[in-house]
């Protein structure tokens, strides 16, 4: 019963998608339609608004529009240019020094805007000029952009992980931060390491002459404002100085006023930004909101236990159980945006996780560096497409850089699956765990 009732929610779901009804409708008609099979109408009408107040009116949410804020300022707030420099002062001898560039850019830009498409989209158009006029292959330079983008996602400030600390019942944030550095270290690492490697196949050559540390320490010191955002945020989370709400809006100041010294936010785009991020924000916390109710729906036929015991049955080995739930949860990633696939598989596979005594933080940064790939995989792929539109490239020429890139961030997927040192340590050391 519990498993046809899955099935029967992924049926009507994936029917509403494909007829273009928004994610946050689909997910609660899809839960309503299932649940009305054994509960009455009145009782499940009303039952499913009150998940839904209740799932909107947890006050750690409030860090999500807060974040959403913060990072709309950054973007607007002329920064790209000044990390784009930063980075190429250091990675700039390497083959391929702009490809490199682009992919230690895009994790901090990522991780400070908190939007890979945005990373992808600001990094691209610096470093695109430089690209045409060195002759780089425009489907390489495109691949490098929209695969490196999503790295930022994972290194906090992170709504991703924030929206996974919602869904697992409130797992510390502050060990999700600490716990998201190395993953998204190693995201950017393999895409550098890729770009490199590309780039001697392709006869790419660095930045030639000595090592400038004239011109290193003017880079830094024009990008350590806004680098210092994490640092002040990150720092007061993980110190106990402030929580992750409080944070939030301390990140919404710090970078409203490094836009306005800046002189690259007027009252105008201000008030433009906080509509945008008004916006944003509403459909995610009406989106988790209404993901509730199918939280409540799976509670009720205890889906996740059926779930749990179909894997068991089908091997007690947790390496082949975590490997079926790597292969679920990239598929999920290629048709589903990161916020609902988080909110609809964490409540199906946490519990299953925990029987062989899995840390919710580990199995976090699983679930959120997996569907982070479905950022750059066709047929959705909003980032993958954002980096083409910005290279001035096609899906044809840029699939086969992207291939590359693929294998080396699916390494990187199972040495965070299976090496759990990678995720848990800094968390551990920080005695967050």
């Amino acid at each position: 019963m519990a498993i046809q009732s899955l099935f029967l929610i992924l049926l009507v779901l994936l029917v509403l998608l494909a007829l273009g009804v928004p994610i946050a409708y689909s997910i609660g008609i899809s839960s309503l339609f299932v649940i009305l099979q054994t509960v009455p109408l009145d009782v499940s009408v009303v039952t499913a608004a009150q998940r839904t107040f209740v799932g909107m009116s947890k006050f750690s949410l409030t860090a999500i529009p807060f974040f959403i804020l913060a990072g709309n300022l950054m973007n607007q707030g002329g920064i790209a240019k000044r990390l784009v420099d930063f980075v190429m002062a250091i990675l700039g001898k390497l083959p391929g020094a702009l490809l490199v560039t682009n992919a230690g850019a895009n994790a901090l830009f990522g991780a400070i805007s908190g939007s890979a498409s945005a990373a992808a989209a600001a990094v691209g158009s610096m470093v695109k000029e430089g690209e045409e006029q060195q002759g780089y292959d425009k489907g390489m330079c495109a691949a490098t952009n929209g695969a490196s983008a999503p790295s930022g996602l994972l290194i906090p400030p992170s709504n991703a992980l924030i929206t996974y600390s919602l869904a697992s019942g409130g797992t510390s944030v502050a060990a999700l931060f600490l716990a998201g550095y190395v993953p998204g270290i190693l995201w950017a690492l393999c895409c550098v390491i890729v770009g490199v490697l590309l780039a001697k196949k392709k006869g790419y050559k660095g930045m030639g002459g000595k090592y400038d540390w004239k011109n290193l320490g003017r880079c830094t010191l024009k990008a350590l404002p806004a680098l210092s955002l994490i640092v002040v945020v990150i720092g007061g989370i993980v110190g106990g100085i402030f929580t992750a709400t409080e944070g939030s809006a301390i990140a919404v100041v710090y970078a409203l006023v490094l836009g306005i010294c800046y002189k690259n936010i007027t009252v105008k785009s201000f008030w433009e930004i906080v509509v945008d991020s008004a916006k944003m924000s509403g459909m995610v916390v009406f989106l988790i909101g209404v993901s509730n109710i199918l939280g409540w729906v799976m509670a009720f036929l205890q889906i996740p236990q059926a779930v749990s015991a179909a894997l068991l049955s089908l091997t007690d080995n947790y390496i082949i159980i975590l490997l079926i739930m790597n292969v679920i949860l990239l598929i999920a990633g290629t048709f589903m945006d990161v916020t609902p696939a988080i909110l609809i598989f964490t409540p199906l596979f946490l519990p299953i996780v925990k029987s062989f005594g899995m840390d919710p933080i580990h199995f976090g940064l699983i679930l959120v560096y997996n569907l982070c790939i479905g950022n750059i995989t066709p047929p959705v792929g909003n980032t993958l497409f954002v980096a083409i539109k910005v290279g001035g490239s096609t899906l044809a020429k840029t699939i086969p850089y992207m291939l590359w890139y693929y294998v080396a961030i699916l390494i990187g997927l199972l040495l965070i699956t299976y090496v759990p040192f990678l995720s848990m340590g800094l968390p551990m050391m920080a005695g967050l765990v």
